[in-house]
This record gives C-alpha cells, structure tokens and sequence, in this order.
C-alpha cells in the first residue's frame, strides 16, 4: 500500500529561511515562516509566523500571525496576533485580538476591532483627517 507524503494542502509552509533575504510581494493561501529576511508586502488566508531570527519589513495582511523577531511596518491581523518574548514591533497593528508575552515590545499604534475590515475603515479615515490637518498646518 503506498502512502501519500504530500502534506495536507492546509498543512502548507511556505519557507524564508535564516540567511536568505527577499523583497517583493507574497500572497499565499496557506502558512507562511520567516526566518530569514524579507521587505515588502505579504498577503496569507494562513498563518504568518515570524521567528526569532526573521525580520520583515513592510505591510502585512493575514489570518493570524505570531511573532518572535522584528517587524517593521504594519500588520493586519483578521483574528490573533501572538507576540513572543523576543518579538520587537515597530509600526502599526490592525487585529481583533493581541496577545503579548512578557518581554515582547511594539512602538506604534494598536488598534483593535472585531473585523478587520472597520479597522481599515478607521484607518483611512484617520488618514484622511491627518492629510487634511498637515495641508491646513502648511497652507497657513
């Protein structure tokens, strides 16, 4: 009887390992692992998972995410977003739930909602009222 060694489409990783860098755009259906280096956008209906050596710069977008190295930029979570001991955030986070583990550190804004989607809305509103108030500072 052969067994089938391919793993389960929602058992997927997709990899960046420790010493490789990469820059560009993701988008996956399934999980995602950084351990190596990445600047740019990833999107994943998955998990993000960024380990304690990875760093990623940019904009993330995903399902849930727990992160154990930097991050730089922003991140979207539709559901839970675990912070390690070891993980460092610079930038902004959109989830619905945040979970930070004594030692973890984030320097930005955190906003919290039940649907991503009325943290988009909130955040290109307040866009939108930031751009205004700096044309108004420059203009007088």
């Amino acid at each position: 009887m052969a067994r089938n060694t391919d793993p389960a489409p929602d058992m997927s990783i997709n990899r960046i390992v420790e010493g490789t860098k990469v820059e560009g755009d993701i988008q996956s259906e399934s999980n995602i692992r950084i351990d190596g280096k990445f600047k740019g956008t990833i999107q994943t209906k998955g998990r993000l998972v960024v380990g304690p050596t990875g760093l990623v710069e940019g904009t993330v977008v995903c399902q849930n995410a727990e992160i154990e190295g930097n991050m730089i930029g922003k991140i979207s979570v539709d559901q839970l977003l675990t912070l390690k001991p070891t993980a460092k955030i610079d930038g902004d986070i959109f989830t619905d739930k945040l979970s930070i583990e004594a030692g973890a550190s984030f320097t930005g804004a955190c906003n919290m909602a039940s649907k991503v989607k009325d943290m988009k809305d909130l955040e290109s509103k307040s866009k939108s009222k930031k751009d205004e108030e700096y044309i108004e500072e420059k203009s007088a």
